[in-house]
């Protein structure tokens, strides 16, 4: 029997992230030591009461029954969490649960788009931000974020065809892969141009914990008008270190959240209890281990960035998240051949820019996983590879 699949899934390739993989197995078998700058998975633990919370309420078998809805303490925990850390106000029914910001982004589209509708991503930009909306049937059109505007969209550079007739957009600062941060001047303009064009807003603030230089994350819902023109992802992945208990939030517009909601009770009964419980602990609970912990990312970046300038290599300080966007050698013309020859000459691995769009081509990516004395380590090795021309 031959089967054929949907032309969708068949559209997307498993890329280069399977040729890394294959030469990461490929360098361990022959011994060499691997330093995977690849996935960004924090390496801190969660905090003690946080997995207290949720290894208390995993020993009640009553919790392991169908979740079906957010529990009240949950909604309580987030409104109180988002007044003190935003300045926000939420009514419950502008919040909802979700197994992790990348499932709601692969979801969010069907409630808001038919097939062929447009989506605004950005390129460079996180893949599911394209490949949610285009699982649902619509049509992507990408927005270039250069350098020269610190990886910010120019509104006046979008046709105007295309921002009459766009749906959505998606908008992620702190960003990842490229590290820049947005101010206030930045999501004023945003709001005025979802009105003006009537464009609902998709605002990723996973990273709104991990900004460097003092600077205080801001949410997106903080701005005037902000809820009248979309709704926010906010994760515990990165700041509470809770990636594999797999639970954030989609927050604002609250005629979004009752459709999105409506999808989602056809696909899913609610999040595990023990986990919602382990949230409430974290946004109810002390926040100063959060605020360490970005100080230790913004030493590790300076350390990794500062480490390449010292050796000849021009790479710029990171604004915020917990990755470094460098520019290749100039020896380079080509960002999956530099990371190949990286893997293979000092077994440090980085993420082609080309994996989040035809514009990263130039740059690659790291993850900041590991800790100052093993960063420096590694700019050592690479200073020593020859690799840099």
């Amino acid at each position: 029997m031959e089967i054929q699949f949907s032309k969708r899934s068949e559209a997307i390739e498993e890329g280069i992230f399977t040729i890394l993989n294959n030469k990461k197995t490929e360098l361990l078998n022959k011994g060499r030591e691997v330093y995977n700058f690849s996935v960004g998975t924090p390496d801190f633990k969660p905090q003690l009461h946080i997995m207290e919370a949720l290894s208390q309420a995993a020993k009640n078998p009553e919790n392991y029954k169908y979740a079906l809805a957010d529990q009240p303490e949950l909604l309580e925990a987030v409104q109180g969490f988002y007044r003190n850390r935003f300045g926000v106000e939420l009514e419950t029914e502008e919040i909802m649960s979700l197994y992790g910001s990348q499932e709601g982004m692969a979801h969010v589209a069907i409630p808001l788009c038919d097939p062929g509708d447009i989506v605004l991503v950005p390129n460079p930009g996180y893949p599911v931000f394209a490949h949610g909306p285009e699982l649902s049937g619509a049509r992507i059109e990408t927005y270039p974020l250069y350098a020269e505007n610190n990886f910010l969209p120019v509104f006046e550079d979008i046709p105007e065809e295309t921002a009459r007739t766009a749906k959505l957009m998606l908008v992620s600062y702190p960003s990842n892969p490229v590290c820049s941060v947005a101010g206030d001047e930045f999501y004023e303009r945003l709001i005025a141009f979802a009105k003006k064009y009537n464009i609902v807003i998709l605002h990723d603030n996973a990273y709104s914990d991990i900004i460097f230089q003092g600077k205080e994350g801001k949410s997106f819902l903080s701005y005037p008008g902000a809820k009248e023109v979309g709704i926010e992802f906010y994760s515990l992945s990165k700041s509470y270190n809770m990636t594999g208990a797999r639970i954030s939030f989609a927050l604002g517009n609250a005629s979004v959240i009752r459709q999105f909601k409506k999808v989602r009770s056809q696909i899913d009964y609610g999040i595990f209890l023990p986990v919602q419980k382990a949230a409430v602990a974290a946004l109810t609970g002390p926040q100063e281990a959060v605020k360490e912990q970005c100080r230790e990312y913004e030493r590790r970046s300076r350390a990794l960035c500062g480490g390449f300038r010292s050796i000849g290599w021009d790479v710029p300080d990171s604004q915020g998240t917990m990755f470094v966007w460098a520019p290749i050698p100039k020896n380079y013309q080509s960002s999956e051949q530099f990371v190949l020859d990286l893997m293979e000459k000092t077994g440090v691995i980085a993420v082609p820019g080309t994996a989040f769009g035809d514009l990263g081509e130039g740059y690659v990516r790291f993850a900041l996983v590991y800790d100052v004395l093993a960063i420096e380590k590694v700019v050592g090795i690479i200073g020593g590879s020859g690799i840099l021309g």
